[in-house]
């Protein structure tokens, strides 16, 4: 009971919060709803399109990332955005971004490939066929994408993540690139064993996380950075890992990592 009431307020202060501010939102990016049968709801979707979309023919890659709410505007952001579209207009990166809004109570569920003893959730395999098999086909018939593994990115941190990982090793044919930031790989020992037991990985990978996180963050990563070395050869060059110093577990460190992770994986 005291759980649910500590949730009700935390909702009220986060509305009074988006209320309050202005909205930071570029003008390429917009928001459609659409059902997710494999999740029994409908999702709000974020979509930004490159600065010259409309005015070429051309196709572009595409990279499906986590909790939209943080991605693109301060007003819907929790404690911070990622600040992907000024980012990305910036740089002027020629790429489509599908930002797919988060379950809220849900999330963890969502967001998590295998459940853990204390926290529960498990649902991730629901909402990545829900990307793979819904979202991503209206996105390819719909808007100019390269739909091929090697344009495909997913991309997320924390629980965002563990299942962008996850996606890649689940889905080695849809997405080709993911990017992981402060992933929560402690969830699970499973996504450890996953990767010992898989075929050769191709994707490229690019890990971030701040020496501030927690005590276990940069040890994990290295884990994984070391299974990913026996799984494939170093000298491929297909992961990349960057510690942040004094980097902590927050939008700050995402936000100021995305740009040069993006210019990697693409």
């Amino acid at each position: 009971m005291l759980r649910l009431l500590l949730f009700s307020v935390i909702i009220l202060l986060v509305t009074l919060k988006l209320h309050a501010q202005e909205s930071t939102l570029s003008k390429n990016v917009s928001t459609f709803v659409i059902d997710a049968p494999q999740l029994k709801t409908k999702k709000k979707i974020w979509l930004y399109l490159p600065e010259d979309y409309k005015t070429s023919n051309k196709k572009y890659p595409v990279i499906y990332m986590h909790d939209a709410q943080n991605l693109f505007d301060k007003k819907t952001s929790f404690v911070g955005e990622w600040n992907v579209d000024e980012t990305l207009d910036s740089l002027k990166a020629k790429v489509i971004v599908v930002g797919i809004e988060h379950g809220n109570e849900k999330r963890l569920d969502e967001l998590t490939p295998f459940p853990n003893e204390k926290y529960g959730g498990g649902n991730g395999d629901a909402y990545l066929e829900f990307i793979v098999k819904t979202l991503k086909p209206h996105i390819d018939s719909n808007y100019r994408t390269k739909t091929k593994a090697k344009n495909t990115i997913i991309f997320g941190s924390s629980l965002g993540g563990l299942i962008s990982y996850y996606a890649v090793l689940k889905y080695p044919e849809v997405f080709g690139k993911a990017g992981v930031f402060s992933p929560s790989f402690w969830f699970s020992d499973k996504i450890y064993e996953m990767t010992e037991k898989s075929d050769k990985i191709k994707a490229k990978i690019y890990f971030l996380c701040g020496d501030k996180e927690s005590d276990e963050m940069v040890a994990e990563v290295k884990k994984m950075e070391i299974l990913l070395d026996k799984n494939r050869c170093y000298c491929l060059h297909l992961d990349k890992s960057v510690i942040v110093k004094e980097g902590e577990h927050n939008e700050k460190l995402w936000r100021e990592g995305f740009a040069e992770a993006i210019k990697w994986l693409l």
